[in-house]
């Protein structure tokens, strides 16, 4: 909306005012104080929505739905846009199509007025089935990399009021998949290249501006193709239909001249067909000035007059001469003087503007033509002006020329800057049709400024500056905020000059919301110079209003220089030990670990030994049960020690440091070097064979058992010494032992039935005596009984029953 401002003591001052996402913040313009901005809160967050691939203007037509409207050049203007076809371009138009299916991009080079635009515009017109997003065209014509962008944002999103930053942008864009038409593009080398990166799912065909056709750098992603002049026949053919009729002799001679000199150029015929309709004109007020005198004065003896009018109209024609190839080559001149008052008039203004046309609905306001449209169409018919961007400029050479001509004219854009402030302002008028007009609100500008207006200047500029930034158009509203400043400085107006630079501050710091420090370190820098000579000016002025909203915005500066640099302090102090310390400790678990292994490890080697040498004890007995030791062995043949019924045993180098319980399913038997007995003085021993007694903890009884283990083997080192008993005293050989489970009970015999027990004086068990080495002698033995097993000891008197 617009509300009126007298901040600059101009009456009836109209600014419009809105408010608007840009990046990170929340942009508030046109502001009593000026604009203003925030950190953008969650709920004022847009949602980009993509358009519909079917959403385009112009009736289901191939190309951009809001966007400005496509270029239309000279060839495709003739008695309308569009009405006359591409001559001889249609193998031009199949090579550009077959390129962009394949997703290349190009770039349209040629000639000033060689028909790049009429090119581009039939191109799009093919293009529409060729990308999942159709064809979105857009216009260069005094835009930068950053409107472009825009632009080609707000054509594929439905997000009004969003300008994303450029850490935003590349992601909005990654995902659109269109043919993107551009005419006129102004940039070139590294920022072209930077522009088409930012789509890189598009296909690109754009034509350069004239001073911007240098070479492509190396890797390009563009492809240069490059369009000349038409053939003769062509020209020939487009003269005659925009001449409206056939060529004579003359005429055709004279249209192959101007081929040889233009190198078939479509604009240089454009505008020798708008000579030859001149030619026509004069030839027919030759031929009605001779009928009228012919009515009028009549004669005696009047001259006889041809049977065919065709034959005299010929005749008057040869008599008006044709222009000479000099002439025509630059017919800017020629063609003035066939114009008519309006046509005139609108030419005029626009080489005031810089050779900007305003829209046919501002000329009645700006020079009194009520018929702005015939005016703009008579201009474009001969070639001194085509549309482009939704308004119309003057072709290329016309400027140069007229200007040198007619001077400077003043008078003519006297009153365009007091219009266009009202205008601008005006709540009727759509954002839409200001970015259309930015063009010529810049050329007002300009002349208002040569021409020494400084109240002029600064009321447009006021005006124009939030209506430009409100309709995305940053370039425009930079170079107006420019402008303004330069005019303020100029004569010396301290607040006007404090409220540009608060607003270029406002500007630059809209710039700075993206996060990349390489593209917005120039933009903060300008951004604080621009709000510190803001707060200076108005400080100095006396303005505590103003002075506070400037101030805010080099608060929010300066907090934005903060912010980026404590996280990453921080996160460089915090990241750094908590490394260290999950490295340190990433060992300490290794260490438990191993540990814990070396302890389980000994364990398992212990159990191992054991149940090897139980094993082995068990495959002895079992195996010497066959055959008896020559000269009385020690032990029965095939005789197993049952010890209480035991299901499993345990043995050791050294006595156990806790004896099993009596009545417990385990039984350990140890047999000790330093407690051997010798055996019985009927034979000698077995080879590997002792005998000892085992003394359990509880009772301190002996168990005299026998066990046979191969000389090396060893047990648990870990394991307690236990006391040993000495071998019993001289008694029957071969008596069986029973050694039960339980105390009192007698262990049962598989050779014979139990004997009555013995008296305790028959088998006087000896003192134990400690291992004075806890090594295991090589002569140590353990055995397992099974539980139905019985042993046999020698020594031991017969009937002898121990007991546990």
């Amino acid at each position: 909306m617009a509300q009126p401002s007298g901040d600059f003591g101009q009456e009836n001052l109209r600014v419009r005012s809105g408010d608007l996402v840009a990046g990170n913040y929340l942009v508030s313009v046109g502001g009593p104080d000026g604009s203003d901005l925030r950190p953008c809160p969650p709920e004022y967050w847009p949602i980009p929505r993509r358009r519909a691939t079917g959403d385009q203007r112009g009736g289901g037509r191939a190309g951009s739905g809001p966007g400005p409207s496509p270029a239309v050049g000279p060839l495709a203007m003739g008695t309308g846009p569009g009405d006359l076809p591409l001559l001889d371009r249609e193998a031009d138009v199949a090579h550009l199509l077959g390129m962009l299916a394949e997703g290349r991009s190009i770039r349209l080079r040629g000639e000033p007025g060689s028909g790049r635009s009429a090119l581009l515009a039939a191109v799009a017109e093919g293009a529409g089935g060729l990308a999942p997003h159709g064809v979105i065209r857009l216009c260069g014509h005094r835009r930068d990399g950053a409107d472009l962008l825009q632009d080609l944002f707000t054509a594929a999103y439905q997000s009004p009021g969003y300008r994303p930053d450029e850490s935003q942008l590349p992601e909005l864009l990654a995902t659109v998949g269109a043919i993107v038409v551009i005419d006129e593009v102004a940039q070139e080398g590294t920022e072209l290249e930077e522009l088409l990166a930012r789509a890189p799912e598009c296909a690109f065909l754009l034509t350069p501006a004239p001073d911007a056709e240098r070479a492509l750098p190396p890797g390009s992603r563009l492809e240069d193709h490059t369009i000349g002049g038409l053939p003769r026949a062509a020209c020939l053919a487009l003269t005659a239909r925009l001449a409206g009729r056939a060529l004579d002799e003359a005429e055709r001679s004279w249209a192959v001249d101007l081929w040889f000199e233009s190198e078939g150029l479509p604009l240089r015929f454009v505008r020798a067909a708008a000579l030859l309709r001149r030619r026509d004109l004069a030839v027919d007020t030759l031929q009605a000035a001779e009928e009228d005198r012919r009515a009028v004065f009549g004669g005696a003896d009047p001259e006889p007059l041809d049977a065919d009018p065709a034959i005299r109209e010929a005749e008057l024609r040869a008599a008006v001469p044709l222009p000479s190839v000099a002439e025509a080559a630059a017919p800017a001149l020629l063609l003035v003087e066939g114009l008519g008052e309006s046509a005139q008039a609108v030419l005029r203004l626009a080489v005031t503007l810089g050779g900007e046309c305003p829209t046919a609905s501002h000329l009645p306001a700006l020079i009194d033509v009520d018929h702005g449209e015939s005016a703009l169409r008579e201009l474009v018919e001969c070639g001194l002006a085509e549309s482009i961007g939704g308004h119309h400029r003057l072709t290329e050479g016309v400027l140069e020329a007229l200007a040198a001509h007619w001077g400077p004219d003043e008078q003519s854009t006297e009153g365009a800057a007091r219009h266009f402030s009202w205008w601008v302002g005006h709540s009727a008028v759509s954002t839409e049709q200001i970015a259309a007009e930015a063009e010529v609100v810049l050329g007002a500008l300009q002349a208002d400024l040569a021409a020494g207006r400084t109240d002029s200047v600064l009321r447009l500029a006021q005006s124009a500056a939030p209506a430009l930034a409100l309709t995305l158009r940053w370039g425009a509203w930079r170079q107006v905020l420019e402008l303004g400043l330069a005019c303020a400085r100029e004569a010396r107006r301290r607040r006007e000059e404090a409220w540009f630079q608060h607003e270029l501050g406002v500007h630059w710091i809209c710039l700075d919301s993206g996060t990349a420090p390489e593209g917005t370190t120039q933009a903060r820098e300008r951004a604080t110079a621009a709000v510190e000579a803001a707060c200076a000016l108005r400080q100095a002025a006396g303005d505590s209003r103003q002075l506070a909203a400037s101030r805010r915005l080099l608060m929010l500066l300066q907090q934005s220089e903060r912010v980026p640099e404590a996280p990453e302090a921080q996160t460089q102090v915090i990241r750094r030990p908590v490394i260290r310390v999950l490295a340190e400790r990433s060992w300490r678990p290794g260490g438990v670990l191993r540990g814990w292994s070396r302890r389980n490890a000994l364990l398992a080697v212990g159990g191992l030994a054991a149940l090897s040498a139980v094993g082995t004890a068990v495959a002895l007995g079992v195996s010497g049960g066959g055959s008896a030791p020559a000269g009385g062995g020690t032990g029965v043949p095939g005789a197993v020690l049952n010890v209480g019924g035991s299901p499993s045993a345990s043995a050791t180098g050294t006595a156990s440091g806790s004896a099993p319980a009596a009545g417990t399913p385990t039984a350990s038997a140890t047999a000790s070097a330093s407690a051997s007995a010798s055996a019985p003085a009927s034979g000698p021993a077995a080879p590997g064979a002792t005998a000892s007694a085992t003394t359990g903890r509880g009772r301190g009884t002996a168990v005299p058992t026998t066990s046979a283990q191969p000389s090396g083997t060893s047990s648990a080192p870990d394991a307690p010494s236990q006391p040993t008993a000495a071998p019993p005293g001289p008694g029957t050989p071969g008596a069986p032992v029973t050694v039960p489970s339980t105390p009192g009970t007698p262990v049962q015999s598989s050779s014979r039935p139990p004997t009555p027990p013995a008296s305790p004086t028959s088998a006087p068990p000896t003192s134990p005596s400690p291992s004075p080495d806890p090594t295991p002698s090589p002569s140590t033995t353990t055995a397992a009984p099974s539980p139905s097993s019985t042993a046999t000891v020698p020594g031991t008197p017969s009937g002898a029953t121990t007991s546990p």
